[in-house]
């Protein structure tokens, strides 16, 4: 355990070390949902930053570990990388510093300091976005020896962006809740603040366009796990091929299910309680991913053929 922590503490070391203090914001943002009395938008007024640190230290160290995996080293990805953590430090600088302030980092312009912070906010997610696409065109054009591996790493970065996208309804004029001073809302049918899920809260009354921006950033995640687990338990029955395109199967279905749920929410609809064509179209999508999934299956190279 000790040499592997040694050896991922030299992926990329902003990474790396944006991780660690991330990891630290996470206790500390814990401490202060249960110690500090403080609401804000109906949750602790630290749940967001908790939140944003624990996402932070998922991002963080799969990009290190992603670009650990390239063949050659790239100065580029690198750069991009660490433009990335410099832009994660100035968006988690503003959503701390607002916690202290006892305001709210995000939508925010009830005075010209909160109008700053959060089109600063909004620059940053700018700038980390364009350095996520330019590591993820790196990745794609290094060719890798494990199609599969190449696959995950390639969509979950592609997915990601993905995630990115499907947030910005929460900005634009039709989401205006009509409030003073306050520029978007992840809500859709109701106010911001009401009932919720545990821990995520998510909208329970109405549509909640951080589902879908959850899902998507977590394909970062999701697309290797699954690469390793099929490595793991299917790799004496499974060739190489049929692993690289069951994980294309799986992007094509992940994707699918982050656009499902942004448009159910974009629909009013709460997550838990969908309407009709919601439950139809769900349906439909586990159906294709059962059907691609099962015809990758049956076309697979023969084990003869893998023994030869």
């Amino acid at each position: 355990m000790t040499t592997a922590l040694r050896r991922a503490g030299h992926w990329h070391r902003p990474l790396m070390v944006f991780v660690a203090a991330m990891a630290v914001l996470a206790v500390v943002s814990a401490i202060g949902v249960v110690t500090d009395p403080r609401v804000l938008t109906g949750v602790p007024i630290w749940l967001k930053p908790l939140k944003f640190s624990v996402s932070f230290v998922l991002y963080g160290i799969t990009l290190a570990w992603m670009l650990s995996l390239l063949p050659r080293r790239s100065r580029i990805a690198e750069r991009a990388a660490t433009v990335v953590v410099a832009m994660g430090v100035v968006e988690m600088m503003i959503i701390v510093g607002q916690v202290l302030r006892g305001t709210a980092s995000h939508y925010n312009e009830t005075s010209p300091l909160n109008a700053v912070l959060w089109q600063l906010m909004g620059a940053a997610i700018m700038v980390l976005f364009a350095a996520h696409v330019v590591i993820g065109i790196v990745v794609v054009r290094q060719p890798m020896a494990d199609r599969a591996a190449r696959y995950a790493t390639g969509l979950g970065l592609g997915l990601t962006l993905l995630g990115m996208l499907v947030a910005l309804p929460m900005v634009l004029p039709g989401q205006d809740p009509g409030v003073e001073g306050i520029a978007g809302a992840h809500s859709v049918g109701v106010a911001d603040g009401g009932p919720g899920l545990p821990l995520v809260g998510w909208s329970t009354t109405g549509g909640d366009l951080r589902i879908g921006h959850f899902v998507g950033m977590h394909a970062l995640q999701a697309l290797p796990l699954l690469a390793i687990l099929l490595r793991r338990f299917a790799g004496t029955r499974l060739d190489p091929r049929t692993q690289a395109r069951l994980l294309l199967v799986a992007g094509a279905a992940y994707g699918g299910l982050t656009l499902l749920v942004t448009a159910q929410a974009l629909r009013g609809q709460p997550l838990l309680r969908p309407d009709a064509l919601t439950v139809t179209a769900a349906a439909a999508l586990v159906a294709a991913t059962v059907a691609a999934a099962g015809l990758v299956v049956i076309r697979r190279r023969p084990a003869v053929e893998l023994v030869a």
